[in-house]
């Protein structure tokens, strides 16, 4: 189900995730799975949120990573382009 705003997430993202990384993944699971809704557009065996949730991780994880500490931080390199 599409999540309203960042505290309807699981606790598993909001726990883990900075808040703008929370309101990414928040975005590209709405918009995937608006987009996944159909069966037919389904590539694969995984239900709808499955996907949705994988689409978003993938999003997360293109701004975001996990350091050693276990904490995610926005990539070095999306940080700087925001500088300027």
């Amino acid at each position: 189900m599409p999540y309203k705003t960042n505290k309807d997430l699981p606790d598993q993202i909001r726990n883990h995730l900075p808040e703008h990384a929370q309101l990414i993944y928040r975005n590209a699971f709405n918009h995937a799975h608006e987009e996944y809704k159909a069966a037919g557009k389904r590539y694969t065996s995984e239900s709808l949120e499955e996907i949705s949730d994988r689409v978003a991780w993938s999003v997360v994880k293109s701004k975001y990573e996990k350091s050693s500490d276990g904490n995610w931080h926005i990539k070095k390199s999306d940080y700087e382009n925001k500088l300027y």
